[in-house]
């Protein structure tokens, strides 16, 4: 497989982007928005994805965030009682060894 090409569709937020040299002869629905091209192998051969914009953003804040959440952990808990006037705990928080 050769290096993948993208092109972005401003107009119709389409991203494309083309794996193979090979004709697309079929298509299958990955999910909502997201069609795999296939050529007469059954080979992948493109990725057409629509509402590319939001789908990108969406997708690339869940995986930081998630990513950010595994890799920091409380290193100390403290109660914050406020009837007893005890001022907000201060979290600390170290990098996981992995």
């Amino acid at each position: 497989m050769n290096k993948p090409r993208m092109t972005y569709f401003d107009k119709e937020d389409i991203l494309h982007m083309l794996v193979a040299e090979s004709a697309e002869t079929s298509s299958v629905e990955i999910s909502p928005n997201i069609t795999a091209e296939l050529d007469d192998k059954g080979q992948l051969v493109g990725i057409e994805i629509l509402n590319a914009s939001t789908y990108l953003r969406d997708s690339i804040l869940e995986s930081v965030e998630g990513r950010v959440l595994h890799l920091t952990e409380p290193t100390a808990k403290q109660t914050f009682k406020p009837e007893q006037g005890l001022a907000p705990p201060e979290f600390h928080f170290a990098p996981l060894c992995r």
